[in-house]
């Protein structure tokens, strides 16, 4: 393994390195015949110090060395150097192996106890006259005129750095413990598309780009941004991460075990890295996510988890429970929400049918093991026929799956059940009966005594619980509060910091706000809803610490942002400056994430209700978090999940607007900022405080979303999944009809339309 700093051995290669110092591309230079060892446990150190080539084991297998690179940087903890290139993509040698740059100018792997060349780079003889390994994390082989005659970012593995492309052709292939069994790669097609897919011909994501654009390269920016470059440079698609031209030292993007692609950033106040972009939102959408342990479903903590609804083999493998051969016949089982689909192999075959056609097809195929009715506007069933099948549930997902088992043979034949032969009356025995009734009474005492024992210490515990989950600052669950508490903790409701919002601490000194829903609701129904709330948990939704409900007392008690609402920060103009153009283009992403979370992310539709820009929350990083979420407040009734979707969608597009020109959105609005953008001159729908300074791809993606949000037909509106592909640049959307006309109905003093009109 890697030293946590190498240094340079030989004294003629600080010579050589000296005399490089003034070349325009600054490396530290590797001379032909350059060698590395796992015995010696050295390593080639980029003159910035931020990357390091050697051998070292990245695997749990013991003397099991590859050869390659990593972050070096001392900012950087030893165990948080991530390994960003491999040569050979995966190959492994022993612990008795070296690395070489050869004199005629070829890099070799070599196994020595083995005795073969595991890996090389094919440049002998080609006028290599040294190496060096480039402060951008590239190694490559140079001829005296400093011409690059071969170059790590050319081979990439998972990992691609800044400046690095990815060309036609080109893939990355995820890693793991047995690399050459990696199914998921990322694959940039001749159309100029990324892909990803999994066994190389299931695809599951796609980038957009231009259908007239050819010859793209895909390409990561310093500024953490993904884009498809054309000929000339020019972006023609771009995907950006969470701090897009942030002050991050260090970027990556991976192609992970999981399947999902991600870009990375260092983090250095937690000294972690942290996904700030992936394409795959939704990690069960990851073809075989859970491979053949079952399907993939969302647990209360919002993570994934694999789940097996039919039967689990002795290695841990699901596999349907249905043999060809069913002597008792065959039925089907039910499962709602669900889509299943087939490896091994993935192929399915699709017909249109309805739903009881689709199960009736799948029970009269002898080959048939799992079909799956879906209707996104076209009816189809899909047909599996491999014991091998995966999928996922999610609680929004209008699917239908059936499944194919055998159906039991009776436990016992009534034909051949016997009438058991009469018993004849026995004697009263006095003694007997008087025994039993003495046990039966020292019996009861005795349970008795232990059922008031037991109430007493769970009643016990119980309240040691509650001190607990009260003082605790990582108590799991909701605590629940009385209306004391509550009055002592927010200082008798004093420190108001919002519409029936008020400030408070708890003992340990946690922050929390405190919302007074100031409505009636049903104690069981409220106790139910907060329940469900609980469980809710996404980077940006605010979470739900407790409740109180006392009486006619209904509080819902919330982690406290710092920062304030988004509301503050528009009407502020001082606060209203560290709202650049690219900070609202993530508040407004951010938000539609969390509300198409809601949506769709949770185990039941979770409607937000009150969506303004009074309830988005902004951190000290000016991350946004959507609060009071779930609860709608309607002439003094609170209702739980009270609205649809389509009204969701409504308010973000109004909330988005609102960011957009820093303007209270009205209907005078939407036909201004409309006629603006249709005759051209979208730019001045824009804030002025922003003075201009704006994306004018992005100004054209956002303003033409929010106008499909606020179509009065609610029928036009797109769903909060596609508002998020559109903000994020994977998904085109056409220009919107004006959002503020509809074919009214007519009203009885209407004229009558005819057919000359």
């Amino acid at each position: 393994m890697l030293e946590k700093e190498c240094l340079f051995r030989s004294p003629l290669l600080l010579c050589i390195l000296v005399g490089f110092l003034l070349l325009p591309v600054v490396s530290a230079v590797i001379p032909l015949g350059s060698k590395l060892s796992v015995v010696d446990n050295n390593c080639w150190v980029s003159s910035n110090g931020d990357f390091a080539f050697g051998l070292f084991n990245i695997s749990d297998e013991p003397n099991q060395f590859s050869a390659g690179i990593r972050f070096n940087s001392k900012s950087i903890p030893y165990d948080q150097q991530t390994v960003v290139w491999v040569a050979g993509a995966h190959d492994k040698v022993s612990n008795m192996s070296y690395f070489q740059l050869t004199p005629e100018g070829e890099l070799i792997l070599f196994d020595s106890l083995k005795g073969f060349i595991a890996w090389r780079s094919g440049t002998g003889n080609r006028a290599v006259a040294s190496a060096a390994l480039r402060d951008n994390g590239n190694l490559v082989l140079i001829d005296t005129k400093q011409n690059i005659i071969w170059q790590s970012f050319d081979t990439p593995s998972d990992t691609l750095l800044p400046g690095q492309s990815l060309s036609v052709y080109e893939t990355l292939r995820a890693t793991t413990k047995n690399p050459m069994s990696s199914s998921y790669t990322l694959y940039m097609n001749p159309s100029g598309q990324l892909q990803l897919r999994w066994d190389s011909h299931v695809i599951y994501w796609t980038s957009e780009s231009p259908s007239s654009a050819s010859n793209l390269t895909a390409f990561l920016t310093n500024g953490g941004a993904l884009q498809l470059q054309d000929q000339s440079l020019k972006a023609v698609w771009s995907v950006f991460g969470e701090d897009h031209n942030d002050s991050v030292n260090y970027r990556f993007l991976r192609l992970d075990v999981d399947g999902n692609l991600r870009l990375y950033s260092w983090i250095e106040a937690s000294q972690s890295w942290r996904s700030v972009w992936q394409a795959v939102e939704n990690q069960c959408k990851v073809f075989a996510t859970c491979s053949q342990r079952g399907v993939c479903i969302f647990t209360a903590s919002g993570s994934t988890d694999c789940w097996c609804p039919f039967e689990v083999t002795e290695s841990n493998q699901c596999l349907v429970p249905y043999e060809q051969e069913c002597e008792s016949g065959s039925n089907m089982l039910m499962y709602k929400n669900t889509y299943l689909y087939g490896i091994y192999p993935p192929d399915d075959s699709v017909v249109i049918s309805s739903l009881q056609q689709c199960e009736q097809l799948c029970l009269n195929d002898t080959q048939c093991t799992v079909a799956t009715f879906s209707n996104n506007g076209r009816p189809q069933c899909s047909i599996k026929k491999t014991k091998y099948v995966t999928g996922y549930a999610v609680p929004s997902l209008n699917s239908i799956s059936f499944v194919k088992r055998c159906s039991g043979p009776f436990a016992v034949n009534p034909g051949l059940t016997k009438s058991p032969p009469p018993k004849l009356p026995r004697r009263l025995c006095v003694p007997c009966l008087m025994g039993a009734a003495s046990g039966t009474f020292f019996i009861f005492a005795i349970l008795q005594l232990g059922i008031i024992f037991i109430i007493f210490r769970r009643k016990n515990s119980t309240m040691r619980n509650v001190a607990i989950a009260f003082t605790s600052p990582n108590a799991k669950g909701l605590n629940v509060f009385s209306f004391s508490e509550i009055k002592s903790l927010t200082g008798d409701l004093k420190d108001q910091i919002g519409p029936n919002m008020f400030k408070g601490v708890l003992p340990n000194n946690h922050l929390i706000a405190v919302k007074d829903l100031n409505a009636s609701i049903e104690e069981r129904k409220f106790r139910s809803a907060v329940m469900k709330l609980g469980n809710i948990h996404h980077k940006n939704l605010v979470k739900l610490e407790g409740y109180c409900c006392e009486f006619n007392h209904r509080f819902l008690v919330y982690e406290y942002v710092k920062i304030g609402s988004l509301h503050k920060y528009i009407n502020d103009c001082t606060l209203c400056k560290r709202l650049t153009w690219r900070k609202r283009i993530e508040i407004c992403s951010s938000v539609a994430k969390a509300i198409c979370y809601l949506h769709t992310g949770c185990r039941e539709f979770v409607s937000h209700g009150n969506l303004k820009c009074e309830n988005v929350m902004l951190d000290e990083n000016s991350v946004a978090k959507v609060c009071e979420y779930g609860f709608a407040i309607a002439d003094g009734e609170a209702t739980y999940r009270g609205f649809s979707a389509e009204k969701d969608v409504g308010d973000f597009g109004k909330l988005a607007l609102t960011l957009f020109t820093g303007c209270l959105v009205h209907e005078q609005l939407y036909e201004w900022a409309y006629t603006e953008w249709m005759e051209g001159r979208a730019v001045n729908v824009v804030d002025k405080r922003l003075d201009g300074v704006v994306n004018s791809e992005e100004l054209e993606r956002a303003l033409r979303i929010s106008f499909w949000c606020l179509q009065m037909d609610e029928r036009r509106r797109p769903s909060m999944e596609e508002v998020v592909r559109v903000l994020d640049g994977t998904l085109n959307v056409d220009p919107p009809p004006p959002p503020f006309v509809l074919h009214r109905p007519l009203q009885e003093d209407d004229p009558q339309e005819n057919g000359s009109d």
